[in-house]
């Protein structure tokens, strides 16, 4: 079988660019869809309404929701006291994915929460090594190797990010490759891949992984920058990803 997962993060609920939003969506023709920052569920309800995706869940104010084009076998939200949102399980057709929303704000002090956040999740879902599964979401931080351009900040997110711990020092994607999977986007492509923001894109926080043994699954993966309205539907590119897999 073939899963098509669309990653979107629609900006503070998605409240008021429900249709653009959705064309967004529906144009991808994804099977399953994880999103950020989905804190209202009438939002995510009228997303399910609108895409066609019949199947969906999310809770007032958890950052993570779900449409899904057939039923999931088990949802689940897992709340940690280490991670600031509770991450998010599916499981569809045997296929476990995780959806991720690590902590924001670029600044050392806030990267070693995202790096704590994530150690608590990756020791959560050990259980899961050995078996095939992915993780996908806005994790708030750069790749190895990639750069930010603080410049290009806001001037009051400038200030901050020097404020949280001066030169910055990406690790918490380090974290995941340490731990054995795969960036999905870089294992396919060497270009920049930029998803945020819309307006100025210059930094990649988009992410899907797949542990290293499973990565040839992944035979796409793409950030939707055509569509003429993902530009006023959120501040974030959507990133799309298919992965075939044996039945």
């Amino acid at each position: 079988m073939t899963l098509k997962l669309l990653s979107y993060n629609i900006r503070h609920g998605g409240v008021g660019r429900e249709a653009e939003i959705a064309e967004v969506i529906r144009d991808s023709g994804p099977d399953l869809v994880i999103l950020q920052e989905a804190t209202h569920p009438e939002v995510v309800e009228k997303l399910s309404a609108e895409t066609g995706l019949a199947f969906w869940g999310a809770k007032f104010d958890y950052s993570l929701g779900f449409l899904s084009r057939t039923a999931v076998d088990f949802q689940k939200w897992h709340e940690l006291p280490e991670m600031r949102r509770a991450y998010l399980e599916i499981n569809l057709a045997g296929i476990t994915v995780f959806g991720v929303h690590l902590s924001a704000i670029h600044g050392n002090w806030t990267e070693r929460r995202r790096a704590r956040e994530l150690r608590a999740m990756l020791k959560s879902i050990k259980k899961y090594r050995g078996t095939f599964h992915l993780l996908t979401g806005d994790f708030n931080t750069l790749a190895p190797g990639e750069l930010l351009d603080t410049r290009r900040l806001p001037a009051k997110l400038r200030i901050l990010a020097w404020t949280l711990g001066g030169r910055l020092r990406f690790q918490t994607i380090q974290l995941m490759i340490d731990a054995g999977y795969r960036d999905g986007y870089r294992s396919l492509y060497t270009d920049e891949g930029l998803t945020f923001p819309v307006w100025d894109p210059h930094v990649r926080l988009d992410y899907v992984f797949l542990p290293a043994e499973h990565i040839e699954s992944l035979t796409e993966c793409r950030i939707l920058t055509g569509h003429p309205k993902v530009r006023s539907a959120s501040d974030h590119f959507p990133l799309l990803s298919k992965i075939s897999v044996m039945s």
